[in-house]
């Protein structure tokens, strides 16, 4: 993708598309260690099978095969795919552990070859990693700390080459970032003021701060200036007894141990979060949702999610920024390639392109 690549004129008049992104295909020592050599988000993905009838698993990629991250072609793709269907800019997940960087590199070497010339923004997924995907909850892998004021000082010195990049995702001229649970953070607010001190030092006009879940926190009162909640239902020892998937129920209602499995169209109104009055907070959609290969029975399913049905829900996230003016009509989309939760935007081998074109044809009218 070459420096020509702009965002195209109907997205940035109409709706402003940021897809979350998940930098783990590619090894990495830890995983190494932990789940055994050559370890990626595919290897939970191709060995899904199907835990009841009609269950669809293995998501298998389409047009970029089981790519690899360190290979800059594969990036290049990605944007490009990203750009033609509308979709402003990628928000890379970002790992931080006191000073710890992990699944660091795809993003790394994007921002120091300037390639591809896409739009990115980054969201701090500060969450203890555990093996609770691989059936080991109790087992720690990486905590989550947070030291103090130099561990945040040093935090925001490795996120400001970021920031400056001018192709940082801004609203209203300030780098956007994402934090994935700020209620986690001590004292969120005074480090938030912090960050901001540290930005007007570095010569940016500001921080412009979203938190992911903020739970019954308002943005402000965690320092924050807006949120955005993907709004997954609970997972429930069985099949949901208000929206059963009726052959569900009749086989395997008194069965333990299998994933919660409700209908995709049954939860579709309540997938995106309810307005706060007073609040700005970006909607956040969900094409699809099945984390059984990571998760197996201890899973949650979202069956017979379809393009038809996420164009209501597109639909829906749309009335919600109508309104908003032009930079603050965000849309966040979670995700674009989490393929290990079934939840993914790029092309699988059974629906092909129609989720992207949904997207174009909801918020990019030609």
């Amino acid at each position: 993708m070459g420096s020509s690549i702009q965002v195209p004129r109907q997205a940035a008049a109409s709706v402003r598309l940021i897809a979350f992104y998940l930098p783990q295909f590619h090894p990495i020592p830890e995983n190494d260690l932990w789940w055994g050599k050559g370890f990626t988000e595919w290897t939970s993905a191709v060995r899904a099978k199907p835990l009841f009838r009609g269950h669809y698993q293995p998501h298998m990629p389409a047009d970029l095969g089981f790519y690899d991250l360190r290979v800059p072609e594969t990036r290049a793709a990605q944007a490009e795919l990203a750009w033609r269907y509308g979709v402003e800019g990628f928000c890379y997940y970002h790992y931080w552990f006191a000073g710890k960087r992990i699944l660091e590199r795809p993003f790394e070497e994007v921002l120091a070859s300037g390639e591809p010339n896409f739009p990115f923004c980054l969201c701090w997924a500060n969450q203890t990693w555990t093996g609770i995907w691989h059936g080991a909850p109790n087992r720690v892998l990486i905590e989550q700390t947070y030291p103090g004021e130099r561990d945040h000082r040093a935090h925001f010195d490795a996120l400001l080459p970021a920031f400056s990049d001018p192709r940082y995702i801004r609203v209203d001229d300030k780098p956007l970032f994402v934090l994935y649970q700020p209620h986690d953070i001590p004292d969120t607010a005074k480090v938030m003021d912090f960050w901001r001190e540290m930005a007007a030092r570095a010569g940016l006009p500001g921080l412009f701060l979203v938190g992911n879940d903020i739970g019954n926190h308002t943005p402000a009162k965690l320092g924050l200036d807006a949120s955005t909640t993907y709004h997954l239902p609970e997972r429930r020892p069985w099949v949901s007894r208000r929206h059963p998937v009726d052959w569900l129920k009749r086989r395997y209602e008194r069965l333990a141990g299998r994933p919660t499995v409700y209908r995709y169209e049954d939860i579709l109104p309540s997938l995106l979060a309810p307005d706060r009055p007073g609040i700005e907070n970006f909607p956040c959609l969900i094409p699809n949702w099945d984390n059984t290969p990571r998760s197996g029975k201890d899973g949650l399913v979202l069956h017979g999610s379809t393009p038809e049905l996420f164009r209501i829900h597109a639909q829906q996230a749309l009335e919600r920024v109508r309104q908003c003016s032009p930079q603050h009509r965000i849309v966040f989309i979670k995700s674009w390639n989490e393929w290990a939760e079934g939840n993914h935007l790029e092309p699988d081998r059974k629906f092909g392109h129609a989720y992207l074109d949904v997207l174009r044809d909801v918020f990019c009218p030609r």
